[in-house]
């Protein structure tokens, strides 16, 4: 029953083996007081009868950790905000659904859920708001059923390349992962501005999150991933390769300014991509292609300071033909300031003016460069002008200097190329 494990089929259990045991002896005692004849029989028939008799008695139930509550109809286990440092070491095999999360985990080792007998059933693994910060690799080795895994609201600083695939993803079986949940995982804002983790590892964040989901093969299977909420400035190369059947993909809520460089063309499945509350400022051809080659994607753009100049031409068209993007006629201009809140379907090629158009600071700005730079010039022709007298004789004394160096090595030419010269200098020398 909820809340606790049951312990009134135990004891008819043990009730029903008491008395196969008693039985048992009984049997042995008749069939050593009978003739030989009939010991076999005897034999035979005790051993079969403790046999249906043992076989008739339920499974014991598994015991419970003593921090959690455990439910065996439900097949789960919650060991919620109990300040757990480790995974319980004793948790029941017929859990399905573990619920760990709201403790001080902080790391979570290579087969941290390794057991005896195994959890075979675990499907549905949460481990949200532990405070994790290492996930090593092969964390989740030995749940061969886990498809539901939540790691969201921790604070991960390192995430293993191999954390879902085990110790060696290249000759790992692919996890059985159908949805992961990895929302709310970015460190805080004093760690990530240190980055020393990440310098000394030769990788960015983005880079720690991206090897973890590219590694070998492990997540082939996976249909839903979600990565809201991490403050995500860029998505790497190839970050969506090894993921062909993701059908939900979520990447609102970040600092996404660009898709250059992400491919979703290996996404055929893809039924929805959310790209909300992002700083895109215009969709480029190359990601316009591949949305609209997806048969079954829908993409969600809100809230984002889409820039209406020449460069958005294109999309812009492309928006009034697809049917893709869902509530497209609600997206609207951030800048340049007279064109904000002009919704995007209603601009014609007019209206985007491929003429920059500076802002009123930055034009102030300039002005008061040119004239800082004019009253400089000013100055210096002014002192040139007040000197021009001395600058004039040294002008001189330069030309005078330079003509009596050269003469001089007019010269020595002429000596040289003399050969009456040459024979008297070579007389004189001996």
């Amino acid at each position: 029953m909820p809340g606790g494990c049951s312990r009134g089929p135990a004891a008819a259990g043990d009730g029903r083996l008491r008395v196969a045991r008693l039985a048992l002896i009984l049997l042995g005692w008749v069939s050593s007081s009978s003739p030989t004849s009939s010991a076999s029989s005897s034999s035979t028939s005790s051993a079969s009868f403790l046999a249906s008799a043992v076989s008739a008695q339920p499974p014991l139930p598994s015991q419970c950790p003593e921090p959690c509550e455990c439910s065996e109809a439900a097949r789960t286990v919650k060991c919620v905000n109990r300040n757990l440092t480790e995974v319980p070491a004793d948790l029941p095999p017929y859990v399905r659904n573990l619920f760990l999360t709201g403790n001080h985990l902080a790391v979570l080792p290579a087969g941290a859920f390794a057991r005896r007998p195994p959890l075979a059933e675990l499907a549905a693994l949460n481990l949200s708001g532990s405070r994790l910060e290492e996930v090593r690799a092969g964390a989740f080795a030995h749940l061969p059923s886990l498809r539901q895994l939540d790691l969201s609201h921790n604070p991960l600083a390192t995430l293993s390349p191999f954390a879902f695939s085990g110790s060696n993803a290249s000759v790992s079986a692919p996890s059985t992962l159908v949805e992961l949940i990895l929302n709310h995982i970015v460190p805080p804002e004093d760690e990530r501005q240190n980055q020393s983790f990440f310098e000394r590892h030769n990788q960015s964040f983005e880079g720690m999150v991206a090897s973890a989901l590219r590694a070998g093969q492990a997540l082939r299977a996976l249909r839903r991933l979600d990565l809201a909420s991490n403050h995500l400035l860029y998505l790497p190369r190839n970050v969506l390769a090894q993921l062909p059947s993701l059908r939900h993909l979520d990447l609102s809520n970040n600092s996404l300014v660009s898709l250059t460089y992400v491919s979703f063309r290996n996404l055929t499945h893809l039924e929805s991509l959310h790209l909300e509350d992002n700083a895109l400022k215009v969709l480029h051809n190359g990601t316009l292609g591949e949305l609209q080659g997806l048969p079954h994607v829908r993409v969600f753009l809100d809230n984002n300071p889409w820039v209406c100049d020449c460069l958005m031409a294109d999309m812009v068209a492309w928006l009034k033909e697809t049917e893709i993007v869902q509530g497209k006629g609600r997206l609207t201009c951030a800048f340049p300031e007279q064109m904000r809140n002009r919704v995007l379907l209603q601009l014609n090629s007019a209206d985007l003016d491929c003429d920059p158009v500076l802002p009123q600071s930055l034009q102030t700005s300039y002005v008061f460069l040119g004239i800082v730079l004019a009253l400089i010039g000013a100055i210096f022709l002014l002192v040139l002008y007040l000197n021009r007298k001395g600058i004039k004789k040294w002008m001189h004394n330069i030309r005078d200097a330079c003509r009596d160096h050269m003469e001089g090595y007019h010269y020595r030419y002429e000596i040289n190329a003399d050969p009456r010269l040459t024979n008297l200098s070579s007389n004189s020398d001996v």
